[in-house]
Formats: structure tokens, C-alpha cells, sequence
């Protein structure tokens, strides 16, 4: 028993443009979060959050300061 191929019925994108285009806020949404989260990393004094477990504050410290090496 043989099967079928499907073909396309729609022309494919022209030759190096894009396919689709993309929302504005698709790329400024991610990008702003993304700056937000590096902001809080290089400024940790900025960060108010809640006092939590002494063994998991000295784990962040310590990977914070094995990058900022």
C-alpha cells in the first residue's frame, strides 16, 4: 500500500527575506525583561526581598561573586 504526499499550496517565502513578521512587542517585551533581570544581578542592593534561608542566600553570593570574576 502506497501513501500519499502532501504538496504545498502556497507559494514558499521569496529568496532571503523573512517568512514572517513579528509584532513589535514580541522583541521589546523579552528584551525589557531581560534588561530588568541583568539590572537586579549587577545592583543586588536594589533587589528588597524577603529574608529567606541563611544556606541559599550564601549559595547566590557565592555564584555571584564566581561571575563577577
Amino acid at each position: 500500500m502506497s501513501a500519499q504526499t502532501h504538496t504545498r499550496h502556497h507559494p514558499a517565502a521569496a529568496p532571503g527575506g523573512i517568512g514572517t513578521r513579528l509584532p513589535w512587542w514580541a522583541l521589546a517585551l523579552p528584551t525589557l525583561a531581560f534588561i530588568a533581570l541583568l539590572t537586579l544581578i549587577l545592583n543586588p542592593a536594589d533587589a528588597h526581598a524577603a529574608g529567606g534561608d541563611p544556606a541559599i542566600t550564601h549559595l547566590v553570593e557565592r555564584v555571584r561573586e564566581l561571575v563577577a570574576r
